[in-house]
């Protein structure tokens, strides 16, 4: 039997009030754990997310923080943790979309904002959750939403590219220093999946036709189909399962050296 409940568990999800991190709250929701939301600037998207949460029986509150400024996810895990618990599940799906500006165009400020929000931003959020659970006994398991852009590069998305780039390592290394507290660290990493942060392919039909010629499958990704493999692996099933990525992209980055 393959063991996917999360009954008991605490999931802290950053991006929670749209696309993928939305998604992961309902997924983890409807899997038995309770969930804190932690959503940038929309208030009312927050809570809808985690009206979601509750209607399917969980506890579940919204919270706002910038990720990438220290002291906001430190107030964000106290919060959680008096409001229904220390997590034992940290979803990293918060992030920003490449700018497609060259790098000898691209201002510091736009390559900073990418890097604090998509790198420092994961990292001030696991080294929390590792803080609160070391020694604890407790299965744990952070995931780290990455992109095939971590290893395929984009023309136009140095600052993305090497956010994400970062991330993964990001998620080996952790996987390393955390393994003794069984605590596991995985990464995600979608292709094309239609999100906000994908606006145009989600709302234009012919430009998502265009783009999805290239991938194997033939469709874009739904943010539901990513959110289905955080719970695998944040669920008893994953518990040997560290240090690695699961790609989920229809085939798309295996296109590489085709046709030529």
């Amino acid at each position: 039997m393959i063991d996917l409940n999360l009954k008991g568990r605490i999931a802290f999800v950053t991006g929670g009030e749209s696309g993928i991190g939305a998604a992961c709250v309902a997924a983890l929701a409807a899997a038995g754990a309770d969930v804190g939301v932690i959503y940038f600037k929309d208030k009312q998207a927050g809570e809808a997310s985690a009206a979601i949460a509750t209607g399917l029986g969980r506890k579940a509150v919204s919270i706002q923080a910038d990720i990438s400024v220290e002291k906001d996810v430190e107030s964000a895990f106290d919060k959680i943790g008096k409001a229904i618990g220390v997590p034992d599940i940290l979803i990293n799906s918060a992030g920003k979309n490449m700018s497609g500006v060259k790098v000898s165009e691209m201002p510091t400020k736009q390559w900073q904002r990418l890097i604090d929000t998509d790198l420092t931003g994961s990292f001030f959020t696991s080294r929390r959750f590792v803080q609160n659970l070391k020694g604890s006994g407790k299965l744990a398991a952070i995931i780290n939403i990455t992109s095939i852009h971590s290893s395929v590069m984009r023309a136009g998305g140095a600052d993305y590219d090497s956010a994400k780039g970062g991330q993964t390592n990001l998620t080996k290394t952790l996987s390393l220093e955390v393994a003794e507290h069984g605590i596991t660290v995985n990464a995600i990493a979608p292709g094309m999946i239609l999100t906000p942060m994908n606006d145009e392919a989600l709302h234009d039909k012919s430009y998502r036709d265009k783009l999805t010629k290239s991938i194997p499958l033939r469709r874009a990704g739904k943010p539901e189909e990513v959110a289905g493999v955080a719970v695998f692996l944040a669920s008893p099933a994953a518990a040997y399962i560290t240090g690695s990525t699961v790609t989920i992209d229809g085939g798309l980055s295996l296109q590489l050296g085709q046709g030529a």
